[in-house]
């Protein structure tokens, strides 16, 4: 289904997101106060704007309040990314996604009411150190503070093991919720599916585990 969506700051991140939202055939209106950030866009955004998006009047003139969607991916300038939260939140944009810079500036984020907050230089040099440092990762995802998800090729200590073996083995702190077998995936597995050599697994446990599975082989 076609969301409407608006980008606020054509930085790297902001450039990225728009792009690949217009590839999957959304609504997009991006803006950023230099033009040559908003030149890119002008022939395939639904609407691309060189304004202030600081100008709570700019915003209500560009009707912004009838997207649904709303990510703030100003970088560095902490006060401008703080004042348009703020007011992407007072026109009643139904999610305003924001990008923070650090910690400090994501809780402040929080506070005016930013609906989700991405570190996305964080998240990726996370998925990156783990990569570089585990023998079997394929992909790395963090869920919360306490739990990951990790997809990876099946241990040499799981062939062999049911779902519920594993499950138990852990004492229930990770659970299999995919198992992908040359072409096929099954979703959901049964406790009783057993995992085969070069078997590619999808787990959600706790980190600390789940650290201890990637440098497995």
């Amino acid at each position: 289904m076609k969301k409407q969506f608006v980008v606020i700051g054509l930085g790297r991140f902001g450039s990225s997101v728009a792009s690949t939202l217009l590839s999957q055939g959304h609504e997009v209106l991006v803006i950023d106060r230099d033009m040559s950030k908003v030149d890119p866009f002008m022939s395939t955004a639904t609407l691309a704007v060189q304004a202030d998006a600081t100008d709570e009047s700019v915003l209500k003139e560009l009707g912004i309040r009838n997207y649904e969607h709303a990510i703030v991916a100003i970088g560095e300038d902490i006060h401008s990314s703080l004042l348009v939260t703020l007011l992407l939140k007072e026109i009643k944009v139904n999610t305003v996604i924001t990008k923070a810079k650090d910690d400090r500036h994501g809780k402040m984020l929080s506070k005016i009411g930013a609906d989700r907050v991405v570190y996305p230089e964080r998240d990726m040099g996370e998925r990156l150190a783990h990569h570089l440092g585990s023998n079997n990762l394929i992909e790395h995802i963090r869920l919360s503070r306490e739990y990951d998800i990790i997809e990876i090729t099946a241990p040499k200590t799981f062939v062999n093991k049911s779902v519920d073996a594993l499950s138990k083995m852990t004492k229930k702190k990770m659970t299999v919720i995919a198992i992908k077998k040359g072409d096929g995936v099954d979703i959901s597995p049964h406790p009783d599916s057993k995992i085969e050599q070069h078997d590619i697994l999808l787990i959600v446990g706790e980190k600390s585990l789940l650290s201890k599975l990637e440098q497995e082989t």
